[in-house]
């Protein structure tokens, strides 16, 4: 388990499982979220099909996080966990089996394959509703924070590890793309262990005794108007999902396997750490400012990085992107929760995650035409300007109304 040191002092063993289990499943996204584009050019699809079914995957997955959120209420939390590592199951076990587009596209709109970054997944909304009851209100960006950063650090080595293909062929005679296939196993194995460790929760094993008529009531409307931010948001974002900038990489500056692995491996690391931060921030200035005045310089800095004649350069741009683009991640996620009552908040997470997904989900189509035309970095350009809009609309309407971390009385 994860040491009790590493988390708040208020949080549950059960927080303790929850975080565990999300650093499995978070290894496994980052290995496939990088050695997925490359496996895909390696058995012929082009990068506009590439952008296809990276497309698919995140419009699946938001209609997938769409019903398990409003469903969340209804049903054993833990079961419906269960359900989902079974489905990540089938999704690495299928990618490993099958090579022709429409099977492709049918897996990753019905499976929970991950091409970006952070977590956009089915288990998201169930994960961060369970979590928000583990631990003291003062504490809940903390525990998001921690959470964050083992996950993030977890794809961090999963995407280093995505550069094994390469010497495990050379050394045992296997074609590359056998090799490559065998990372999609080890993501289903991955789905093995986070279902091991969801089945000892103590929490989240019964459906409330009294069923709402509606996931949302109370929190309503100030759910629906942050989901149509978070879109926004989302859609920028969604032309640089990790998979889209691998791709641009391999073409912009012939970026090898292994050298795409060490800089999302640093990246990945950079993005996590730095989440540590974000509650310290919250304490002093308040959780909007802390998200939009981290992640501003971001979206220049990606913007600045598509213009970067050389790959080091570009490579320091996106670093330093990194370093500031998940600090409002904890932040958003507290905010969110400390807005809605308890028994909403698998609802509320859920709705403002799923138009985050379909907003992303939109953009990497339109990201692998602009890559298939030019190795102009157009979709760090794009992405970045988009995401700036949001943090703008954010500070706007949203500066004096959040819950501060610093001595609100919170709803649960």
């Amino acid at each position: 388990m994860i040491a009790a040191q590493l988390l708040p002092p208020s949080a549950t063993p059960d927080a303790s499982r929850l975080v565990l289990a999300r650093t499995v499943r978070a290894f496994a996204d980052g290995l496939v979220s990088v050695l997925l584009p490359a496996y895909l050019t390696v058995i012929g699809y082009t990068a506009v099909q590439i952008g296809g079914i990276v497309t698919a995957t995140l419009l699946g997955s938001a209609g997938l996080t769409l019903g398990i959120g409003l469903l969340a209420h209804r049903w054993s939390t833990r079961a419906l966990l269960l359900a989902a590592c079974a489905l990540m199951f089938a999704t690495g076990v299928g990618f490993a089996s099958v090579a022709a587009l429409l099977p492709l596209v049918l897996l990753s709109v019905i499976g929970t394959l991950n091409p970006t970054a952070g977590d956009v997944s089915v288990f998201m909304p169930l994960e961060q509703s369970l979590l928000a009851s583990e631990a003291d209100p003062v504490d809940r960006a903390t525990l998001y924070a921690r959470s964050n950063v083992a996950a993030a650090a977890a794809a961090a080595v999963g995407a280093l590890a995505s550069a094994f293909p390469q010497p495990l062929a050379r050394a045992t005679g296997l074609e590359i793309a056998d090799a490559m296939r065998l990372a999609f196993l080890v993501y289903a194995a991955a789905a093995l262990g986070a279902a091991a460790l969801y089945r000892g929760l103590r929490t989240g094993g019964a459906a409330a005794a009294s069923v709402p008529r509606a996931p949302l009531v109370r929190s309503r409307g100030i759910v629906l108007r942050l989901s149509a931010l978070f879109t926004l948001d989302s859609f920028g974002g969604g032309f640089v999902v990790q998979s889209l900038l691998a791709l641009w990489l391999f073409q912009r500056f012939s970026f090898s396997l292994a050298d795409a692995a060490g800089f999302f491996f640093v990246a990945t690391l950079l993005g996590g750490v730095s989440q540590l931060l974000s509650p310290v921030l919250a304490r002093r200035i308040g959780l909007v400012p802390t998200m939009v005045y981290t992640h501003i310089p971001a979206n220049l800095f990606l913007v600045i990085a598509a213009f970067m004649p050389t790959a080091p350069l570009a490579v320091a741009f996106l670093l330093l992107r990194m370093t500031l683009s998940s600090m409002d991640v904890p932040a958003r996620q507290a905010f969110v929760m400390s807005v809605v009552p308890p028994e909403e908040r698998a609802a509320a997470a859920s709705i403002t995650n799923v138009p985050r997904s379909l907003g992303g989900g939109l953009a990497p189509l339109v990201s692998g035409w602009m890559l298939a035309a030019s190795s102009f970095g157009w979709p760090l350009v794009v992405g970045g300007v988009l995401k700036v809009v949001y943090d703008l609309l954010l500070l706007r309407n949203y500066r004096h109304h959040e819950a501060s971390l610093a001595g609100r009385q919170d709803v649960s």
